[in-house]
């Protein structure tokens, strides 16, 4: 074959790609088929004309597999990078390879007729991703990030953190756990890096230059990161074009939602959604980045934007196509939030369902309005009418038995707002509403985890910006109930519980109200029960006020007037302060609550302290450049109910045990100082005989008064004698 034809021959195979994993259809939908290939595999180049080739077998079925040819062996290289393990649909993932490939496996030539048994390849043990849950007593781990060093520690409560790893540059930004805390997360420049295992080893690389946001999916299945650069495509002739995971699809865009396992961009998106595409840009998108730019719902089957006053668009994964390939339509809808927990399916199919809700404002002569939408079925089960509103938020119960809507009202002059919260019952017939009436603004309002209890903090001075109508978000930088020039805002804060009465739930009653504090800001203990309202922010005249309260003390039961139904006994275990508060944090377990000031948070005075779940304060650190204290994360418990309610009825057994054990480590803690005392003790003596052995033998076997020892029966006392030389008193003019 003469060298020209060879060359356009082999440049010719450089295009082609084989597709594997396509629906085997008839010759009728053969021409359907083929539109929808095409179309899907133009993303990654322009596909020659007649490019497109589907063998089909004797029975008039296609094969499976087809093959297309590129002008470019650039376009051919994207549509590998791009489409591979592409999901078209729920029952066809597309395998894409390049036909050259096939060279890699050898040709039929090259092949041998006789069966050769590879070569055992040595076992290689790899490292458990969740091997710190082995840890005994199940102990915690903490990140410190501090200067340029992050580090990875147990928690040794009183006692000086014990070292797991501590690394310099590290990261170049700053740190995150995923959420299950798998991963360590650190960010640079060029991309994000995943840590996991006994010696955190890098476990992922996510190559996204300019990087600045992260974001995991509930089950840790996919990461979506965000740059304000937008992708571009290098060179082809740049050394890092081979591991460069974009396409000339992925152009312009700035989300990437990264599937964890394969560590491929699974699809990309631009910042701002505009008014009539769900991927570019448009003149109503917003300017500001939102962040989380997706919500999850909890099994990470969906993932969710909104685009304000049109649409939502709900995509399904693993493939991240539009359900039911339409958004959701809804003319001036402003927010919406999943439901954490999944339902019971009410369509024909009888699958769990999830549930979505959403509000819109009052427009066109039309109320405000609170929706529930099921997803994926996207069925109506409830909705809400609002007057007067200036703002909703929207706050589900992290079991989804309940949804609070925090509505902001006007008030008839318009002048002033007051607060509704807004109770819908999911788990009960015909989800039933409570209203709560509050003559305050509320500011935050956070529910117990598991459980139907809840902490408000209200004001009657919400801080607006000039110009802006009451209710309006506060400027930027600016939370409500955090100090100001004039001094934190004097708040109230609210307890409240659900009635229950011979297994019957009542209505929301307010158990108790704390006036005239200055907290802003609410953290409960990840099993509930204790929660601390505390006065966070960084600026020079917060004092820090922490309160731990605990809903179930132990004591004597008090009466509440109003609420004796209530199954709560509300006391305040304690009070303390921490100087410029940046960060509360509890521990996963819930024993324990970290508090920090960052230097990210203006805090001139840095460092962390850690309390116990009484309000005890066990270890303080003053961290010169402190940036980052996080917990890590631990997952869901492997017990069933049935194990968790037997643990629960022994506690009080386990609890005996478990004090006896901590008796034995503070004594075994002690008993380790003790002789490391005595043992420095001994070699101070040790060196000092030798000291003294070396001066003897210099001086003639005299030794000086001051090293003689205690055993030749002389008392050595040493007296300390200050004597002021001169004294010169200065005055400064101001």
């Amino acid at each position: 074959m003469p060298a020209r034809i060879e060359d356009h021959s082999r440049t010719i195979l450089d295009t082609a790609v084989v597709i594997d994993g396509a629906p085997i259809v008839t010759e009728k939908k053969v021409d359907a088929l083929t539109r929808v290939l095409k179309k899907l595999f133009s993303e990654a180049g322009r596909v020659r004309e007649d490019g497109l080739y589907m063998p089909m077998g004797p029975d008039g079925k296609s094969k499976g597999y087809l093959f297309i040819g590129f002008e470019t062996v650039e376009q051919a290289d994207n549509a590998v990078r791009g489409l591979n393990n592409k999901r078209l649909d729920n029952k066809h993932t597309l395998l894409v390879n390049k036909f050259t490939d096939i060279k890699k496996y050898g040709d039929d030539d090259e092949e041998d007729e006789e069966y050769n048994e590879p070569p055992e390849q040595p076992y290689v043990e790899q490292e458990h991703l969740r091997s710190w849950l082995k840890e005994p007593n199940s102990v915690d781990q903490f990140i410190l990030y501090k200067g340029e060093s992050v580090g990875v520690f147990w928690n040794r409560k009183s006692e000086v953190p014990e070292v797991n790893v501590n690394r310099s540059n590290w990261t170049e930004t700053y740190v995150a756990w995923s959420p299950l805390g798998t991963y360590l997360c650190s960010v640079h420049h060029q991309g994000v890096q995943l840590w996991g295992g006994d010696e955190f080893g890098r476990k992922a690389r996510f190559i996204h230059p300019g990087v600045q946001l992260l974001d995991f999916s509930p089950c840790e299945n996919y990461l979506v990161t965000w740059s304000p650069e937008p992708i571009q495509l290098i060179p082809e002739n740049s050394p890092m074009r081979a591991s460069f995971p974009f396409t000339t699809a992925d152009e312009g865009k700035q989300i990437v939602v990264w599937n964890v396992q394969t560590g491929m961009p699974v699809r990309t998106f631009s910042s701002a959604v505009g008014p009539d595409s769900e991927n570019g840009p448009g003149p109503q998108g917003p300017k500001k980045i939102s962040w989380p730019a997706f919500k999850w719902t909890s099994d990470d089957k969906y993932l969710a934007r909104v685009v304000p006053g049109q649409q939502i668009f709900v995509y399904e994964t693993p493939g991240m196509g539009l359900l039911d390939k339409k958004s959701i339509r809804i003319d001036g809808v402003v927010d919406f939030e999943f439901s954490p927990a999944v339902i019971k399916g009410t369509g024909k199919k009888d699958e769990p369902e999830h549930v979505i809700s959403y509000w819109t404002p009052e427009m066109n002569n039309q109320s405000a309005r609170v929706t529930l939408m099921t997803i994926p079925s996207k069925e109506v089960i409830r909705t809400r009418n609002l007057f007067n509103v200036a703002e909703c938020r929207l706050h589900w119960q992290n079991k989804g038995a309940f949804l609070c809507v925090k509505v902001v009202r006007f008030t008839k002059t318009k002048k002033s707002t007051f607060t509704n919260l807004e109770f819908f019952r999911l788990n009960e017939k015909n989800i039933p509403i409570e209203v709560v009436e509050l003559k305050e603004t509320v500011i935050n309002f956070a529910w117990e985890p598991a459980g139907d209890r809840l902490v408000i903090i209200s004001t009657s001075d919400v801080p607006t910006a000039p110009g802006a109508p009451l209710g309006a978000r506060p400027p930027p930088g600016k939370v409500p109930g955090m100090p100001g020039p004039g001094g934190p805002i004097k708040t109230s804060v609210s307890f409240y519980g659900l009635e229950r009465s011979k297994g019957v739930n009542g209505q929301f009653r307010q158990i108790m109200t704390v006036e005239r504090k200055s907290s802003n800001s609410i953290f409960w203990s990840s099993n509930g029960r204790f929660v601390v309202v505390a006065a966070v922010g960084g600026t020079s005249n917060n004092t820090g006020e922490l309160d731990f309260w605990d809903f179930d003390f132990e004591g004597e039961k008090k009466e509440i007037p109003g609420a004796e139904e209530v199954p709560a006994n509300l006391t305040l275990m304690a009070s303390g302060q921490h100087y410029q508060l940046t960060d509360i944090e509890w521990d996963p377990t819930g024993r324990y609550v970290a508090t920090s000031s960052s230097m990210w948070g203006r805090a001139m005075e840095t460092g962390y302290r850690i309390w116990d779940l009484k309000g005890q304060l066990l270890r303080e650190e003053h961290v010169e450049r402190f940036k980052q204290f996080l917990w890590r994360p631990r997952p869901p418990t492997l017990l069933t109910k049935d194990q968790q309610r037997e643990v629960r009825k022994n506690l009080r057994e386990y609890s005996k045990v478990f004090d006896q054990e901590d008796i034995a480590e503070e004594s075994q803690a002690s008993k380790e100082l003790i002789a490391q005392r005595l043992r420095l003790l001994e070699e101070w003596r040790a060196w000092r005989k030798a000291v003294e052995a070396e001066l003897a033998a210099d001086r003639g076997g005299v030794v000086p008064l001051a090293f003689k020892s205690e055993e030749d029966g002389t008392e050595i006392i040493e007296e300390i004698v200050e004597e002021v030389i001169s004294e010169k008193e200065e005055e400064i003019e101001d």
